[in-house]
């Protein structure tokens, strides 16, 4: 009697066992997270078939980062939240992909600068008293398309871990740039406003080139 209970039970550990793994291989729905240059964020994935997976995700990015423009140095304060979603096309049945989707949500950068010395604002030398301080943002379009290519054996490793490293670029319109002065002597006068749009003007050549953002990101997923 004993005997076969041990027999029963070993039984039904057996079967428990096989439609865990049996689940595990078949299951289409992962999570997962990930971090990398638009920030930390988490994702969700459903497998369609073995060549195509549905992805969508979220990630966040604060981080301060001092820049120049037009030789003027500012503190920067970059704020991007990044919603996205994706089609991740598995061509050869493995863990290789081709990815294509969007980016959605607000990314900007806040920038200021308060001069300590005599400085050019739009080719024109002011004094630090005349310019106060600058204060502008740098506002990217809130639709950015987005290819890539990776690895991901979420669904392809048989097992419930998965992993993911992504490759791409994500493209907007050209950034908006707003310039203003605050508590300058100068800073509501037509000369100085004229030329702070010549170097709204600057800063909006140089900002141009942050139409296109890389991305680079690794991830690591669970599938159910």
């Amino acid at each position: 009697m004993l005997r076969a209970a041990i027999y029963a039970s070993a039984l039904i550990a057996a079967i428990a066992l096989t439609a865990g793994a049996a689940d595990a291989q078949t299951s289409r729905l992962a999570v997962g997270v990930q971090g990398g240059t638009l920030g930390a964020g988490a994702g969700v994935q459903f497998s369609l078939n073995d060549y195509l997976v549905l992805r969508g995700s979220y990630d966040a990015l604060s981080i301060e980062r001092d820049d120049t423009y037009d030789d003027i140095a500012y503190n920067g304060d970059a704020d991007f939240s990044s919603p996205g979603a994706f089609v991740d096309l598995h061509p050869f049945r493995n863990a290789l992909l081709i990815s294509g989707g969007v980016y959605l949500g607000d990314r900007s950068v806040s920038i200021d600068s308060t001069p300590t010395g005599s400085t050019e604002v739009g080719g024109v030398t002011f004094t630090p008293e005349q310019i106060g301080t600058l204060k502008g943002s740098i506002d990217l379009e809130g639709t950015a398309p987005f290819v890539g290519v990776g690895f991901d054996n979420t669904f392809t490793s048989g097992g419930h871990w998965g992993w993911r490293v992504l490759v791409g670029a994500a493209f907007s319109d050209e950034p908006q740039v707003d310039l203003a002065s605050e508590g300058g002597t100068v800073s509501a006068t037509p000369q100085f406003q004229a030329a702070l749009a010549v170097e709204e003007a600057e800063i909006q050549a140089e900002a141009d080139d942050y139409n296109v953002l890389p991305v680079v990101q690794v991830g690591l997923n669970y599938r159910f």
